[in-house]
């Protein structure tokens, strides 16, 4: 295994974080030692900004993270969001309209203000998300479309979660972006072009840093456009099929520290990288 790159980049659930949503010791330690040594953590995920804070607090010092499939790019030593790229209220009432003539029984809920509230409509299932204190329910479900929203969530009472995804693919194609990372039937849609590859592309050209030097970890089929970018894809074991099929290199599971495992690796090879010269947090 011969790569040396300057920038990790990880998805959260199900890739650095264990199954109970922790992060392991061991794991904060490769991250922390590879930073040490000159190189750059970026934290890429489908998650919110809303749901990060548990992450932080896990972590021996805050990275920047691509939030929202991309949508938000978000420096966690300022609490500043430094790129959003949201749906706007017309293409969600749109998506809205078209996924209803193909899934009748779809209900919807909306990241909103680059994701630190959820809004959703009394239809939406009471244990999914709707409990957090940042989530609101609205009586009337138009009032969901009518600001923009950094990701609009869409569920069904499909009996195939991944036929479910394909139907929605199908009716936005060319209109929105429409992604999962869960296994429950919940399909993450963005603005058409938003990726989790976009933002970190976004990122890294503010850094100077090609995708020839970025190593990306990743489990479910929202981290596919990331992990083609990236000069280096690594899957965990438990990854999703269509992962592991485009994966440069398969690590173990999240229950083992399979980032940690793999990082170890790399820092075994080198004794340090080439610094990243990142720019102070400001909004740009």
């Amino acid at each position: 295994m011969e790569v040396h790159p300057r920038l990790v980049a990880t998805d959260l659930d199900g890739t650095l974080l264990r199954p109970d949503k922790s992060l392991s010791v061991r794991t904060a330690a490769a991250l922390d030692e590879f930073q040490r040594r000159g190189g750059q953590v970026v934290l890429v995920t489908g998650r919110p900004v809303r749901w990060l804070p548990a992450v932080y607090e896990q972590l021996q010092a805050p990275v920047p993270a691509v939030c929202a499939n991309g949508a938000v790019v978000y420096e966690p030593r300022t609490d500043t969001v430094l790129r959003a790229d949201p749906l706007a209220p017309e293409i969600m009432a749109e998506v809205a309209r078209r996924l209803r003539a193909e899934v009748p029984d779809v209900v919807f809920a909306v990241e909103v203000e680059d994701g630190r509230l959820m809004r959703h409509g009394t239809d939406w299932p009471a244990h999914w998300n709707s409990d957090h204190p940042t989530a609101r329910q609205v009586s009337d479900s138009a009032e969901l479309l009518t600001a923009p929203a950094v990701k609009l969530l869409a569920r069904s009472s499909h009996d195939d979660p991944e036929v479910f995804v394909r139907i929605v693919a199908g009716a936005l194609a060319g209109l929105a972006e429409a992604t999962h990372s869960s296994k429950s039937g919940l399909v993450e849609i963005s603005a058409a072009g938003v990726t989790k590859a976009a933002g970190l592309a976004w990122l890294c050209a503010r850094w100077q840093i090609g995708a020839a030097d970025v190593v990306a970890f990743g489990d479910m089929p929202n981290d596919v456009p990331m992990l083609t970018w990236a000069g280096q894809a690594v899957a965990v074991a438990n990854a999703h099929p269509t992962v592991q099929e485009i994966a440069d290199a398969v690590t173990a599971s999240n229950a083992d520290d399979g980032v940690a495992a793999y990082l170890e690796q790399l820092l075994a090879q080198s004794q340090r990288y080439w610094p990243v010269r990142v720019p102070p947090p400001s909004p740009g």
